[in-house]
């Protein structure tokens, strides 16, 4: 299965639906570019949809990594909401869940930034 998203960006927060595997780095290099054309235009807050994300590895942490990281250097910040299990657990192992905000609906996630 491929990695695919897409960018609800009509508003702040943005909100970034992630579907499929994400075990490659370059599979992320389109949606590292649009993050950056955000940030550009002064949109600084993520709300991430885990959603349709089956699968993914260190490549997958480290691509939320690089999102939270640009999000909170420009004064924003990343909320990630539903995911399944095995994403949950991987963040839970990796201890990411201490860095990241996680919350279990797009509703909760739009209120803790602040919508």
């Amino acid at each position: 299965m491929l990695f695919d998203f897409s960018i609800s960006d009509q508003s702040t927060p943005v909100i970034i639906s992630l579907s499929g595997e994400l075990i490659e780095k370059n599979q992320a290099t389109e949606l590292l570019m649009k993050i950056d054309e955000l940030l550009d235009n002064n949109k600084n807050k993520f709300a991430i949809n885990l959603a349709g994300l089956k699968y993914m590895n260190s490549s997958g942490l480290n691509t939320l990594i690089q999102l939270l990281t640009k999000a909170r250097t420009k004064g924003g910040d990343t909320v990630i909401y539903n995911m399944n299990k095995k994403i949950n657990e991987l963040l839970l192992i990796t201890k990411l869940n201490t860095l990241f905000k996680v919350v279990e609906t797009e509703a909760e996630a739009l209120k803790m930034l602040g919508k």
